[in-house]
């Protein structure tokens, strides 16, 4: 009997090695080098291995580079608008797209809703490995979804997968979860690296030769990362994350890679007992503020995606009884709150080194781009203070390590934003100030931190 051959690969950038090690010399990562079990080798005839790509499968025609067509591939809408702008405009024939999130985020949910609608007028298949049909079945009663064109299959064999994709002729393919299928040629167990990475290859070539759309659901790690090797998100052409918690009803979806479309574009959904309803005005639940007038509270114009959105940031600065103070940042990068309460100290002549911070983006949203420095530091202030920020103001803006206020991209779009919810007033880097004005928006350009915390 032959030994079983396998190698050593690393969980976060591929790397393969023949022996086990600690750290990964290509990426640095310690504890990621794991054994893996290798397939068997592929029969060949001639010297040369004979593969098709896929149970009945074809091999690719060559073209020249100019023969390639230019023209848009033929989209076809997911039924959500949401969800379309998440994907950059509907799907693609021919690509892979990866769905990730935490348990019970909403991911079969989502997609149990869009294929219902789809099958009205596409062949769709959804091909189930944790749950059973009678499950699945449950589900899309309890939401009153249609159910008499959905093709299901209750299968983990990737080979069967496919088999009976291919006799199918479907437009969209479904697998959930992409943890929970195997191949037989592997020795390892499912939700294994080798399995998940030759899985998930095994069904993007599929996916890439037959022109179907194919979705993959994967789970995440506690810290929130995609579980499994690094390199699943590299085969893919799409990779969507759930976020939000379970005690709010409000999920977001957010595109972190796209090949077709813009990356970090936002999509908001409700909760309800129907399913998920998309949210086609995010900012209006985002921006429920209380009546009274607080401290320590500022509207910011962030953009996302393909599109600005006004978001509430709060802020808590109170003085301290430990000898280091704490530093809490939540949908906020905590390293840059450490930045901008320096800036504050040296250039607004404010020392905030004796006083624990908290601050919260609410709704849940996280914002990942250099924009809210402007309307954090306002906050800050706002609550060190201990004076109310006006209902109808809006700020902008990225501060440099010298308190500087620098533009930011889009400001037009956001100005005009922020109009059209009833702001009155904006403050702004000087160089996003508008050449024409803007009806009902009292514009404040500053160059200097100095200049806007001379305004409040």
């Amino acid at each position: 009997m032959a030994k079983a051959q396998s190698a050593f690969v690393c969980n976060d950038c591929g790397a393969d090695y023949r022996k086990w090690q600690g750290q990964c010399s290509e990426c640095g990562q310690w504890n990621t080098v794991q054994e893996v079990r290798l397939g068997k080798p592929a029969q060949t005839t001639g010297g040369a291995a004979s593969f098709t790509g896929y149970a009945g499968g074809k091999a690719s025609e060559v073209k020249l580079l100019k023969d390639v067509s230019l023209q848009d591939l033929p989209r076809f809408s997911a039924g959500m608008g949401e969800f379309d702008r998440v994907l950059g405009g509907g799907f693609v024939p021919g690509s892979v797209v990866l769905i990730g999130g935490h348990p019970g985020a909403g991911k079969s949910t989502i997609l149990l809703q869009t294929l219902c609608h789809l099958a009205a007028v596409k062949t769709a298949l959804y091909v189930t490995g944790e749950e059973s049909l009678q499950q699945v079945a449950m589900r899309a009663q309890r939401l009153g979804l249609p159910t008499d064109k959905l093709n299901l299959l209750s299968e983990t064999r990737v080979e069967s997968i496919v088999d009976t994709a291919h006799a199918l002729q479907p437009q969209l393919v479904v697998v959930d979860s992409i943890q929970v299928v195997h191949l037989d040629d592997i020795a390892s167990a499912p939700g294994s690296v080798s399995q998940v990475r030759e899985s998930a290859a095994f069904l993007t070539r599929y996916a890439k030769q037959s022109g179907v759309v194919l979705v993959l659901v994967g789970h995440v790690t506690k810290d929130g990362s995609l579980a499994g090797p690094k390199v699943l998100e590299h085969m893919i052409d799409c990779s969507i994350m759930f976020e939000g918690d379970h005690d709010s009803r409000f999920r977001t979806l957010r595109g972190h890679k796209n090949r077709f479309g813009a990356v970090n574009e936002l999509g908001v959904f409700a909760m309800t007992e129907q399913g998920l309803k998309e949210v086609s005005n995010p900012s209006s639940i985002f921006l429920q503020r209380n009546d009274q007038v607080t401290s320590g509270s500022a509207v910011m114009v962030v953009w996302e995606g393909t599109r600005p959105l006004l978001v509430e940031i709060q802020a808590l600065v109170a003085e301290s009884h430990l000898g280091n103070p704490r530093r809490v940042s939540v949908g906020l990068d905590q390293n840059r709150l450490s930045m901008l309460l320096a800036v504050i100290h040296r250039h607004g002549g404010l020392m905030l080194g004796d006083q624990d911070v908290f601050v919260n983006v609410v709704g849940g949203v996280k914002v990942v781009e250099t924009s809210a420095d402007l309307a954090l530091i306002l906050a800050l202030v706002s609550s060190f203070r201990d004076f109310a920020l006006p209902q109808d103001l809006v700020a902008f803006g990225e501060v440099g390590l010298a308190g500087e206020i620098r533009p930011v991209p889009n400001g037009q779009e956001r100005l005009r934003e922020a109009a059209k919810h009833g702001f009155k007033r904006a403050i702004v880097p000087i160089g996003n100030a508008p050449k024409d004005p803007i009806e009902g928006l009292n514009i404040v350009p500053v160059k200097h931190l100095s200049e806007a915390l001379e305004h409040l």
